[in-house]
């Protein structure tokens, strides 16, 4: 026997691992097999941390949406009610006559939603039942969260402006909303609805004392949501919605309360939502907060927003919170869409840019010279 295969003999023995007979397992030392089951449980708590962030991402990014809904949407319809009415409507499609003011008033709650959150129709379809419940809790939780935020907001502010800009006797106390509403003189006037003169003392004393005449309803503009807080009788249309207070309300929610010292201006300042694109990183690169039209991607003033910033005025000064739905005709269409136009300059300024329509493009001078060119290169082509 070589000295090699006797080498081979006396390794043999030693170099393969004993299996027993029964249970097959190949033994193993406790170190070893505490390695792995390290490994493995390491290897799961990793997939644990990830689903945790992948779910609190979502969980974060369904809340800050949410807060769009009750600011351009609605403030009280519940996203079940808007996304039923529009699979109504889908199932009904034939019998769109029989709909009621109500309910198209509805429909267009969801096709506002649909437009505020793009993404959400997409979700609706392909998500299942229990996931779609997840979701509108989590965008649920973002609205009430805004709407309690602009509420203490504009609670301060407002008594802030009122005692600025009136110079009450009895100044508003920032933290009694008792000392609001008509007790109040400067509140009252605000308030009064805009056919009646707030300076007439039976006026004041039949709201006060809640008469059958000077009944507050729904069915009166309150002289807050007007230019100036006075009226034209003979033109009830002049001037609505004009107010300084709405302006200051509307950008202290929606850019940012600082932005609210420039209600006077007509759109003449600086660009709102651009500055605030360049302030996202400051040169020493910490982060900045952006303004709410920014999260919720708002570009134009909504006819939903201002509702929402009457109600959430209406309820700084008082506890009013009904108002009328009305379905504008076309001519009526016609002074919103100016309306809007005036809000959108006054809110973000003179940047036309979301004006620019393909069939404006289309006539400037770099696409012109662009289909230029291409027809430069298809006759050339042809010419080969």
């Amino acid at each position: 026997m070589s000295g090699l295969e006797a080498a081979a003999e006396v390794r043999t023995p030693t170099s393969t691992p004993v299996i027993p007979a029964l249970s097959g397992a190949v033994p193993t030392s406790v170190d070893a097999r505490a390695k792995c089951r390290i490994a493995v449980l390491e290897e799961e708590l990793d997939t644990l941390r990830q689903e945790k962030g992948s779910k609190q991402r979502k969980t974060t990014y369904y809340v800050a949406q949410g807060r769009a809904i009750c600011r351009m949407v609605s403030l009280y319809t519940s996203l079940e009610d808007l996304i039923a009415k529009n699979n109504r409507r889908c199932e009904d499609e034939d019998d769109s006559k029989a709909n009621t003011s109500t309910q198209d008033c509805l429909q267009r709650g969801y096709i506002a939603l649909a437009q505020a959150l793009p993404w959400l129709h997409d979700k609706l379809t392909h998500l299942d039942i229990n996931d779609v419940e997840d979701m509108l809790k989590k965008l649920k939780r973002g609205t009430d969260a805004a709407r309690g935020d602009d509420t203490s907001t504009l609670k301060d502010l407002v008594a802030s402006w009122v005692n600025q800009d009136f110079r009450p006797s009895r100044l508003l106390k920032l933290d009694d909303k008792h000392s609001c509403s008509f007790v109040h003189d400067v509140c009252g006037k605000l308030l009064c609805p805009a056919e009646w003169d707030w300076h007439s003392n039976s006026v004041k004393a039949g709201i006060r004392d809640r008469t059958v005449d000077y009944i507050i309803s729904e069915n009166s503009w309150p002289l807050f949501v007007y230019e100036d807080y006075s009226i034209n009788p003979d033109n009830l249309e002049q001037g609505l919605f004009r107010s300084k207070v709405l302006i200051q309300a509307f950008k202290a929610m929606f850019t940012s309360p600082s932005s609210a010292r420039e209600a006077d201006g007509d759109g003449d300042g600086a660009d709102i939502l651009e500055n605030n694109r360049r302030a996202w990183w400051q040169l020493n690169q910490a982060k900045v907060k952006m303004c709410v039209a920014s999260i919720i991607n708002m570009r134009r003033v909504t006819p939903r927003a201002i509702a929402y910033v009457i109600c959430q005025v209406c309820f700084a000064l008082s506890s009013v919170t009904s108002w009328r739905t009305a379905v504008p005709g076309p001519v009526a269409q016609c002074r919103v869409n100016k309306l809007l136009e005036w809000w959108t300059r006054k809110i973000f300024g003179r940047n036309h840019r979301e004006d620019l329509t393909p069939d404006v493009v289309s006539k400037m001078s770099v696409t012109a010279l662009a289909d230029q060119r291409m027809a430069l290169e298809d006759a050339a082509f042809d010419s080969d």
